[in-house]
């Protein structure tokens, strides 16, 4: 019988219903809070109940990419990669990839300091949208409608020079209807989609209150899809599209342990059975 290891570090309702279907396809399951393990250089990977295969669940993008790299340094089989959580978690590198494979993406300015973010601004002209490169659930994104908002956000910025806070990452406003769509992918496969409505006009992340409608899969958004997860390089992935008024579908976002739970109540698919059945039909190539 093959085991599934779900590591956590928050135990959320998508990691209950994983570890629910895969026991209901008779799996065996271990739930592992990467909070409380400890893992060294001499580390083996009997050393820990991993099972056949892990399903890297972390809500922490640093915790899931330092102990995803644990787990493939004692050659256990991990989804997603350590390569594909490494370019999903960092805008930057996820918006180059998208370009760089011809993806449709919202044009895209990077800047290295407050200085010369002020003057790609005043070049390109108000507004544009500000996003941390590294972060979720659309904590830091904001429109900058004006000088006064730039420099205010970036004098936040220069107090608290973290890491992050020095590569600015100034991104087109879409001009789109007040939604987006999030297509879940397993596999390269598109298995469903939800409208992610606004709540505010702005931002549409179900984290903060925005309501998931079905969707269906159209011909473009599963295009769109595959080659997307095939740019990042496969695995379970969310892939955020918006519908620009003038260019058609962009992909601006593709998460890597993405969240479920919403578009679980609205799809015909069961979400977390597809992805246990993809982790099974992984661990025997």
């Amino acid at each position: 019988m093959s085991k599934v290891c779900i590591v956590f570090d928050r135990l959320r309702s998508e990691e209950k219903m994983l570890q629910k279907e895969a026991s209901e396809l008779g799996c065996d399951t271990n739930m592992l809070d990467a909070k409380i393990t400890q893992i060294n250089t001499d580390s083996k990977r009997e050393d820990y109940d991993l099972g056949d295969v892990v399903l890297e669940r972390c809500v922490s993008y640093f915790r899931g990419l330092h102990f995803t790299a644990s787990l493939e340094f004692m050659d256990v089989p991990t989804i997603n990669t350590h390569d594909v959580a490494n370019i999903c978690g960092n805008k930057m590198m996820m918006t180059l990839g998208l370009k760089k494979h011809n993806i449709p993406t919202p044009k895209t300015y990077f800047s290295f300091s407050s200085e010369s973010a002020q003057e790609n601004l005043e070049k390109v002209g108000y507004p544009l949208v500000i996003k941390p490169v590294i972060g979720s659930w659309g904590r830091g994104v904001m429109p900058l409608k004006d000088k006064d908002t730039a420099e205010a956000v970036m004098e936040i910025r220069d107090i608290n020079d973290g890491p992050h806070d020095r590569i600015y990452y100034l991104q087109e406003l879409i001009q789109r209807p007040p939604r987006d769509i999030r297509v879940i992918t397993v596999g390269d496969e598109p298995i469903a989609a939800m409208y992610r409505k606004s709540s505010d006009g702005f931002k549409t992340n179900i984290a903060l209150g925005a309501d998931p409608e079905l969707c269906e899969i159209t011909k473009e958004m599963e295009d769109l899809a595959v080659k997307a997860s095939k740019a990042m390089g496969g695995g379970i992935l969310g892939i955020d599209m918006m519908e620009d008024e003038k260019k058609g579908l962009v992909v601006h976002e593709v998460n890597n342990t993405v969240e479920f739970k919403g578009l679980a109540r609205v799809a015909k698919k069961n979400i977390p059975k597809t992805m246990v059945e993809y982790a099974l039909d992984y661990i025997r190539k």
